[in-house]
């Protein structure tokens, strides 16, 4: 059976990370927009990164364009807004599919393993899958669920 950390994903630079290398962390993983009404959640998720980065969490932050359009740019442009509009320095991965055939192994591995409201879909940028220190999926976020909202979460994710 396949577990998150046999899975690996291209860092939005290019370099294929393996989600082993995060083994022992608590995991956020995030699929991102950069034109969404949403987008503003970059602060939030930075915060936390910065807070809780030293006790364990890592956010994962993976770009799509496919609700809306609203990730039009390629990977360079993505990775500099992020950064010059949020200070996101927490590491982001190359602009993937989250539904559909094209899904990406990260999203069908953490859809199936929380499904959601729409079933195994994702309904909208900026949904959230949190993973414990052991790598198993321990909650699913819609996309109106603000990242300061989870922080006690994540705080329990981080003392277990």
């Amino acid at each position: 059976m396949t577990t998150f950390y046999d899975l690996s994903a291209n860092s939005i630079r290019g370099e294929e990370i393996a989600m082993s290398d995060f083994a022992g962390k608590v995991v956020l993983v995030v699929n991102t927009a950069s034109e969404c009404g949403f987008t503003p959640q970059y602060k939030g998720l930075q915060e936390l990164y910065a807070k809780y980065k030293d006790e364990g969490l890592v956010i994962l932050g993976f770009p799509c364009n496919q609700f809306g359009g609203q990730e039009p740019g390629e990977n360079q442009q993505i990775a500099e807004a992020c950064q010059i509009n949020y200070g996101v320095d927490f590491p982001m991965f190359e602009k993937v599919d989250v539904n559909g055939p094209d899904s990406h192994e990260v999203f069908q591995y953490l859809k199936k393993a929380l499904p959601g409201l729409f079933g195994q879909n994702i309904k909208w940028n900026f949904t959230k899958f949190l993973l414990g220190r052991n790598g198993k999926p321990i909650k699913r976020y819609a996309p109106n669920k603000a990242p300061e909202s989870i922080e006690q979460d994540i705080a329990r994710a981080l003392k277990a």
